[in-house]
């Protein structure tokens, strides 16, 4: 008899007339098996390959992201969080500034919960290492990261803690050579139901696919675009962007460019001079305005800001505002 699993890859993979994509319920279903382990690896290479080649739908985004979401239990009495934060790509031209972005919203009592990489491409620096750098401990599960938001209002979980299934299958990359669905699902994961998310993305038109796969999915407030390095990270030396979703409403905000000449890789990429920066110690006209202009857009994500214009000025003076021994005193 034919293997369940397999029609999924017929419907993907029977030629330039034959194939087609996949629906929601479709793709649902298809990822429901693959998380169920109902799959043989080979289809499972087969399946993903084949949607690389002819890229992911809104669609079918959407009904993985939900069977996903499904596979994902909340821990009893986790505080509500504000805000669902991607962090997958890590960063080799920058340092990771929208880390102390995230901390500057959860200073102010707004409760982000970060998920991304443990680590991954060497030259890159992904959260964890940041967050050593600051004293900082990613959580080790959704129980611990429940506890971390009650004290401190931040915590970052890896993917491996969250779905080891899914971190597997993200790591096939180096076996397949190639990116995969998985890459696109992962940031749409939202594994406590925040009421918002912010998510950058690195390949141009996956921001409108995720826009539409929030919408499909009936998220109601979402900021996906192209930031540095492929991170949720406002690049303050070119325009921005904006896909969204505001109240359900889909829209597109331009972010204007805060320097009229581009800035040079930073050479040191030292983690420790983000404590540095936060306390005062340390200037750094380009990490200053992508802090700032990365808070800005995830102010307007969450409802806290109107318009671009009053997002900055929000962000601007939750900065001058900051307490200096916040990072010290959340450590440990």
């Amino acid at each position: 008899m034919e293997h369940p699993f397999a029609k999924f890859i017929q419907i993907l993979g029977k030629g330039q007339r034959g194939a087609r994509d996949l629906t929601q319920q479709e793709a649902e279903q298809a990822m429901t098996m693959i998380l169920a382990h109902q799959v043989e690896p080979v289809q499972l290479g087969a399946f993903l390959m084949l949607m690389r080649v002819k890229e992911e739908t809104g669609e079918e985004v959407a009904g993985f992201a939900r069977a996903v979401r499904n596979s994902l239990t909340r821990p009893a009495g986790f505080p509500a969080v504000d805000l669902d934060w991607a962090s997958y790509a890590g960063k080799r031209r920058q340092l990771p500034w929208y880390l102390l972005s995230a901390l500057l919203l959860s200073s102010h009592n707004i409760r982000v919960l970060m998920h991304g990489m443990a680590s991954g491409i060497e030259g890159r620096i992904f959260i964890p290492q940041a967050m050593q750098a600051l004293g900082l401990k990613p959580a080790a599960s959704l129980d611990e990261a429940s506890a971390q938001i009650a004290k401190t209002n931040f915590a970052f979980i890896s993917l491996g803690a969250l779905n080891s299934d899914l971190d597997r299958m993200l790591g096939l990359k180096s076996v397949l050579g190639l990116r995969s669905p998985i890459h696109t699902i992962i940031r749409m994961l939202n594994p406590v139901g925040a009421p918002a998310s912010i998510m950058g993305i690195f390949h141009p038109g996956y921001d409108g696919t995720h826009q539409r796969a929030a919408s499909l999915m009936g998220d109601h407030n979402l900021a996906v675009f192209k930031g540095e390095g492929g991170e949720a990270e406002r690049n303050p030396d070119a325009p921005c962007n904006v896909k969204m979703l505001l109240d359900g409403i889909m829209l597109e905000e331009e972010w204007p460019a805060l320097f009229s000449s581009k800035h040079l890789k930073n050479e040191s990429m030292d983690p420790s001079n983000l404590a540095k920066f936060w306390r005062g110690e340390l200037e750094d006209e380009y990490g200053k305005a992508s802090v700032l202009g990365t808070a800005a857009i995830a102010l307007r994500t969450i409802g806290r800001a109107h318009s671009i214009t009053d997002a900055e000025a929000q962000a601007a003076k939750l900065w001058e505002s900051r307490d200096i021994g916040y990072l010290q005193r959340i450590a440990g």
